[in-house]
């Protein structure tokens, strides 16, 4: 209960203060619809006694209350509707900015390649968006309905104190629905992994990159029931937590019938021995039929109160994580250089990612010389891009350290030295932007310099991607804005030029940028950054560290790194290494075989 009074408050605070005056006014008009409905209850009974007595007047006047109220009711409730309506939208905007803030709120990706992690997205992403509306609406009607039970409780009681068992009889239905609600919470968790999978399987079946693949290789049928599969492993926990929850839910419902009949019952006998009128009898059965009614909108409102609270909870569980201190514990005490005169050294580093057991890097010991161009090559899952992610401080290494200039990698602040830092990447983003937003992000303050983007793309050798956009670099990219559409290639290469953005980079870090493109589209490009690399390292002592599976693209590297089974096996140049016979000559000699 503690959770769910927490999460509820904390997306009340939410909205209160996106927009104050929206939710006061949603808040007054909830409680006007509240207190009108209850009201109507004696104005009916007095209506009633009036028109046994015959009394006309009173009658009718007892009739206007009845539909003031009644009107009251439904006008308040209407447009109070319209007021939560645009504040929930606002504060479900909000929630979604503040997930992806804090999906992106650790300086490292380490969170990211935690499962809990995944599964705790997933629920959020269903979460907030579910709740919007109906949250906001359940915290107004909480409120509204505590105002509502206090006016029945009252007015029964003035008839008769046994009938104040009535709205306490409402408090088991209330305790069984939560429990309920937490069987359906945490199916709901249980269930997230083949939810997972099965939106997985739905983008990968409805998307137009791997249309092409499912009809060549005929994998329609396989994703259809491998997503049959998910969906249905995920629609079985939900339906066995329905059923589990469903039990709870009945036995409460049954308690306040019981009591429901009780009422009746004493009012009832109460009229026949004299000790009531038949207003009275109105009155208990209109209440009753109220508090009824209660219930289930309490049941229903604290359901949906659970589910907010569980999204505000998860926030809190993620703003925790990744802000979470540096397990290191070291100071960011030490200046970004700014130029390297030694290099950056490797120091028995090894790194095993989270929740796994088995180093992807084990005892590297590396000298990277300010100035050079190193390339890392190696098979598929070496080690080769881990390398590269603890060089740009995604990640800290589980044991070793990394030091610039003799300096810890640690100690410098990890802001700073990204600022100094370069990178194309394998997975680039596709950022659908206008083309020279796409690219001028690579270097933020000169986003709107169209002479630095030009630079950016020639050097990329990309510039006559512009002669194939119809406005340029004011051409709109990307289907999600009715924008222009590009190929694989066309993206990477604008990728490369985000990349090539900053000019006095003291790491450019080049991630397997070119695997769109084919070899000797990536041997010229290569050759071209290596040109780049000693220009820039003769300015600012910067290195280059190049990842290919391409052997023959990284010949010109001043020092090359063989990486097998997480270690560093060889490492020296193209011609030391071919005249060493060892693996490097061997995986050459397969390459250069399957080129000729």
């Amino acid at each position: 209960m503690k959770d769910v009074v927490r999460g509820t408050w904390a997306y009340t605070r939410t909205c209160w203060r996106l927009d104050p005056r929206r939710a006061w006014i949603s808040l007054a008009l909830m409680l006007a619809q509240a207190a009108a409905l209850p009201l109507a209850a004696p104005a009916l009974a007095a209506l009633t006694d009036a028109a046994v007595a015959h009394d006309a007047d009173g009658a009718t006047w007892a009739a206007v209350a009845v539909a003031v109220t009644v009107i009251a009711s439904l006008t308040a409730g209407h447009f109070a509707h319209i007021f939560y309506f645009e504040l929930a939208e606002t504060a479900t905007g909000n929630l979604d900015r503040r997930l992806i803030e804090l999906a992106n709120g650790s300086t490292s990706i380490e969170h990211m390649e935690r499962p809990e992690y995944a599964d705790r997205i997933q629920v959020l992403r269903t979460e907030i968006n579910r709740a919007g509306f109906q949250a906001l609406q359940a915290v107004l009607a909480a409120v509204g309905l505590g105002l509502a039970i206090a006016i029945t409780g009252v007015l029964l009681g003035r008839l008769d104190p046994w009938l104040l068992l009535l709205p306490l009889a409402a408090v088991p239905p209330l305790l069984l629905g939560r429990r309920a609600e937490s069987i359906l919470g945490r199916s709901r968790d249980d269930a997230a992994q083949d939810g997972r999978r099965a939106r997985h399987l739905l983008e990968l079946g409805t998307g137009a990159g791997p249309a092409k693949e499912l009809r060549v290789a005929g994998l329609a049928g396989v994703v259809r029931s491998r997503f049959a599969a998910a969906w249905d492993g995920a629609s079985r926990t939900l339906v066995r937590a329905e059923a589990r929850a469903l039990w709870p839910r009945l036995l409460g419902q049954v308690v306040f019938a019981a009591a429901y009949v009780g009422a009746t019952l004493l009012v009832v006998r109460n009229a026949v021995a004299g000790r009531g009128t038949a207003g009275d009898v109105i009155l208990v059965l209109t209440l009753a039929a109220q508090v009824n009614g209660q219930v289930v909108a309490a049941v229903s409102v604290l359901q949906t109160l659970q589910r907010t609270a569980t999204a505000m909870v998860g926030l809190g569980w993620v703003e925790d994580l990744v802000t979470a201190p540096p397990a290191h514990g070291l100071p960011e005490d030490a200046p970004v250089p700014a130029r390297l005169t030694g290099g950056i050294r490797l120091t028995g580093v090894a790194f095993t990612y989270p929740g796994t057991d088995r180093p992807v890097l084990a005892g590297v010991d590396l000298d990277l010389p300010a100035g050079t161009t190193v390339a890392v090559v190696g098979e598929n899952g070496a080690g080769k891009s881990t390398l590269v992610k603890l060089l740009a401080r995604f990640y800290e290494p589980t044991t070793g350290a990394i030091t610039v200039d003799g300096v810890d990698l640690r100690r410098i602040p990890v802001r700073g030295w990204r600022e100094r830092i370069a990178a194309g990447f394998q997975d680039f983003a596709r950022l659908e932007f206008l083309a020279r937003e796409t690219v001028g992000v690579g270097d933020l303050p000169r986003i709107d310099s169209e002479a630095a983007v030009l630079d950016a793309l020639d050097r990329a050798d990309a510039g006559a991607l512009l002669d194939r956009l119809e406005d340029g670099l004011d051409t709109q990219l990307g289907l999600s804005a009715d924008g222009t559409e590009l190929s694989g290639g066309q993206w990477q290469k604008l990728a490369l030029g985000r990349a090539m953005m900053r000019t006095s980079p003291l790491l450019l870090l080049l991630d397997e940028p070119t695997s769109a493109l084919d070899a000797q589209a990536e041997h010229q490009l290569f050759e071209r950054y290596a040109h780049t690399a000693r220009e820039v390292g003769a300015r600012t002592g910067a290195i280059t560290v190049l990842v290919s599976h391409r052997f023959s693209t990284v010949r010109m590297a001043d020092l090359i790194l063989v990486v097998a089974d997480g270690r560093i096996v060889e490492a020296g140049t193209h011609e030391d290494l071919v005249t060493a016979d060892g693996l490097y000559a061997e995986l050459y000699g397969l390459q250069a075989a399957a080129y000729s």
